[in-house]
């Protein structure tokens, strides 16, 4: 009590130190089975990638790509390729892949780009999802619920239609793939082994439902990848020499004039709230439905509201110098940049270049990844939903709010607890990382 009340974190108004109750504990022997699940590729239509595909530990969680090269490619990271003949994707994937730090945050109520996932009594089972009233009963929690969605998702795990038994089920309804997944899992002897230990509910194979494969994947990933480590914790914890010079004052910059922290607010460093920064569009964009415009709404396709047109969620920081490139879709390659473009949007809008966007070579997309440029009328609206007020700083100041997001890394982060297990139950390959 009498280090927190002398803590920086009250002596200058920073937020107060993250500590382990401000996250769900998860059951160990649950994120065991939910670190095998992660990584095996049992969970796709095709049985051809996992959620390690796009969210491994050697990229920071993510895939090192603007946008990702899902269902139907070959590789890992930078280097992946967007396959061949007719296995080849039809579609990159339309948003950046976010990190997966301290999702299991109890304040966490928002998920994706576009908040389309919320914890909210919309349909009277806990949660606002696409899934509506046909969301699966007795997931543990948000992230819980998130898990299941790049399951059944066309262009991220399920495959296209008439490829697979659970791309065919979600071209009728998305609900009707859950319980294919979920029985192929039941088939596996060490999956039921391992649910009927680590869940109590559970005796049987078939007593296993999507929820609890959800609910696996939600304990392993909150296990493996809660954060609070970082320089920056331990300075709000009271230790004042565990940043350097130059990240305290980028960290002045940040709570100061640089005006950061008013949406990256609170100890999750997010008001969990939606800002039109003006990111230079690209890529196959997504849109309310029926719309024919090539273009993201950004949560303006979640709420219908206008005055939500381009924007997005403000995402969390810890760990932000590992997960590159930057923004919903990636537009920024380096942590300098995207600061820029925070500090000065519309300039960075006009000065972005397309080179600088992380995309593999797809020359059948070719023509509609910058497709949107063509429609100035387009441009003009996304120019005009801009929220940011230019802020014109140093690059001295620059440089300094970027060795403060370096502070930010956690001491732990790379590590992680579990992971990557050298093979998964089902016997299929596993992305063991850059190196393999």
């Amino acid at each position: 009590m009498i280090l927190l009340a002398a803590s920086p974190a009250l002596a200058d108004g920073l937020p107060r130190p993250l500590v382990a109750d401000d996250f769900i504990q998860p059951d160990p022997a649950q994120a065991k089975l939910g670190q095998l699940l992660f990584y095996d590729r049992i969970l796709s239509g095709n049985r051809n990638i996992a959620c390690s595909t796009c969210h491994h530990p050697d990229l920071g969680t993510g895939d090192g790509l603007s946008l990702g090269i899902g269902e139907g490619g070959q590789g890992l990271g930078p280097q992946r390729m967007a396959g061949t003949g007719d296995d080849r994707i039809r579609k990159r994937i339309p948003r950046n892949a976010p990190g997966l730090w301290n999702l299991g945050a109890k304040d966490l109520h928002v998920m994706f780009h576009d908040g389309r996932l919320s914890a909210a009594d919309t349909y009277e089972n806990g949660f606002n999802s696409p899934a509506e009233e046909w969301l699966p009963e007795g997931l543990d929690n948000l992230l819980a619920a998130q898990a299941i969605f790049p399951l059944v998702a066309q262009f991220e795990m399920a495959g296209n239609p008439k490829e697979n038994e659970v791309a065919g089920a979600v071209h009728n309804r998305m609900d009707y793939a859950w319980p294919i997944l979920t029985d192929r899992v039941r088939h596996i002897p060490a999956y039921a082994e391992g649910f009927a230990g680590a869940f109590d509910h559970i005796t049987r194979a078939e007593d296993i439902t999507i929820a609890d494969i959800a609910n696996a994947l939600s304990a392993f990933m909150i296990w493996e990848w809660t954060s609070f480590d970082s320089p920056f914790d331990a300075y709000l914890a009271g230790d004042a020499t565990a940043m350097t010079p130059m990240q305290k004052a980028g960290m002045a910059l940040f709570y100061g004039n640089g005006g950061c922290s008013t949406c990256h607010a609170g100890p999750l460093l997010s008001d969990q709230g939606f800002h039109a920064i003006g990111l230079p569009p690209f890529g196959p964009g997504r849109t309310r439905r029926f719309d024919p415009m090539v273009r993201d709404v950004g949560h303006m396709g979640e709420s219908d509201a206008l005055e939500d047109a381009y924007a997005f969620r403000t995402p969390m920081l810890r760990n932000v110098a590992l997960t590159g490139p930057y923004g919903h879709n990636g537009a920024y390659p380096t942590l300098e940049g995207i600061v820029r473009h925070h500090l000065d949007p519309l300039r960075g809008f006009e000065m972005w270049t397309p080179d600088m966007a992380a995309l593999p070579d797809v020359p059948w997309l070719a023509q509609a990844d910058f497709m949107v440029w063509q429609d100035s009328r387009e441009i003009a609206r996304q120019k005009a939903a801009v929220s940011l007020q230019r802020n014109l700083m140093s690059n001295a100041g620059i440089d300094a709010l970027v060795s403060f997001l370096d502070a930010l890394t956690g001491e732990s982060a790379k590590a992680g607890r579990l992971g990557v297990p050298n093979s998964v139950p089902s016997g299929l390959p596993v992305d063991h990382g850059l190196s393999e």
